[in-house]
């Protein structure tokens, strides 16, 4: 198993370096490696030069950063609530994010989707928050417990909000509607403004790695080895609502990528986190990329967004692993 860990993290750096070349080479026009080539380092203003520097890398980047955000919020996820069915929307995140972006087009009218950016990490933000101080406020603190069923009691009521509001206003609904789409387009200067959320989200998830392997053989074994469970479960908390509030502004809700990328790197590296937390951010920027790549070919010149592809590949792999017990349990 060691042997096979450790070549896991190579191998995974060039599954992501292989899934970065073909975002960068496909789409309505197909390209080759020498036009990639030449648009990086010797670009003449072609269309190609053009489509390659201003389009395709930058949603490369923008696929890397969701899907690194997506797979370790995951891990983290199910990490903390025990539960191998639980993603970053459990907790509320996206629910709230729906419910930001609808009631401030209610009272205010057409935003911007930058600004719908800025008011979806504000909504995951504040449904995480809530979901830590209601499960936190159970007898025996945040428990996988609490922190599940606060998680489900945020994201329906969230859920009904957003249905309400939707009904009475038209533009609203819109709104809703096309945010809904997870996408990696139309998405332009947003990066540049929440990259410092990423690295706190994964320095937060670093620095909860001891804690998380100490949380698996149970709270009670966690504080006889000296681990503070309130702060382990705050500090986790904390890196699921910046990464996953920062994917959700990335790219809208993207549905499966958190869900899978803690099986599949569980699979190959066993329980520890050490491995984990650095697997999960490759994968979980690779399956993004390759996501959006299938879905710019599949509906060549148009395009599936990355969270219909994966929706409709993800949802029978799932239903595969779920039906493992070796992989189904945490």
């Amino acid at each position: 198993m060691k042997t096979l860990t450790t070549a896991a993290v190579p191998a995974a750096a060039l599954a992501l370096a292989v899934a970065v070349v073909l975002s960068v080479c496909f789409g309505g026009q197909p390209s080759t490696l020498a036009d990639v080539w030449h648009a990086v380092f010797t670009p003449t203003g072609s269309v190609m030069d053009v489509t390659i520097r201003e389009l395709r890398w930058p949603r490369t980047v923008l696929g890397i950063c969701a899907g690194m955000c997506l797979g370790l919020a995951g891990t983290l996820v199910q990490g903390h609530t025990r539960n191998p069915v639980a993603d970053p929307g459990l907790l509320g995140i996206n629910q709230g994010a729906a419910l930001a972006i609808v009631a401030a087009t209610a009272v205010a009218g057409e935003i911007s989707p930058l600004g719908q950016s800025f008011l979806a990490f504000a909504g995951a933000f504040a449904a995480s928050v809530l979901v830590f101080l209601i499960g936190s406020a159970a007898r025996y603190g945040a428990t996988p417990v609490t922190l599940v069923l606060a998680g489900a009691a945020v994201t329906a009521l969230c859920s009904g909000i957003v249905s309400g509001i939707v009904l009475l206003n038209d533009q609203a609904l819109d709104t809703l509607r096309f945010w809904q789409v997870g996408s990696l387009a139309g998405r332009s200067g947003v990066l540049e403004l929440v990259w410092p959320f990423i690295v706190a989200g994964v320095m937060l998830a670093v620095a909860n790695i001891r804690a998380l392997n100490a949380l698996a053989l149970g709270a009670d074994t966690a504080v006889s080895l000296g681990i503070s469970v309130f702060r382990a479960r705050a500090m986790g908390i904390g890196a699921i609502t910046l990464l996953a509030g920062t994917a959700v502004t990335l790219a809208g809700p993207i549905a499966f990528a958190g869900l899978l990328v803690p099986h599949i790197t569980r699979a190959i590296t066993g329980p520890d986190y050490r491995w984990l937390i650095p697997l999960s951010l490759v994968t979980g920027a690779s399956i993004v990329l390759l996501a959006d790549t299938a879905g710019r070919l599949i509906a060549r010149p148009g395009e599936l967004s990355v969270a219909v592809v994966l929706a409709v590949v993800g949802a029978p792999f799932f239903v595969y692993l779920a039906r493992r017990r070796r992989l189904a349990t945490l």
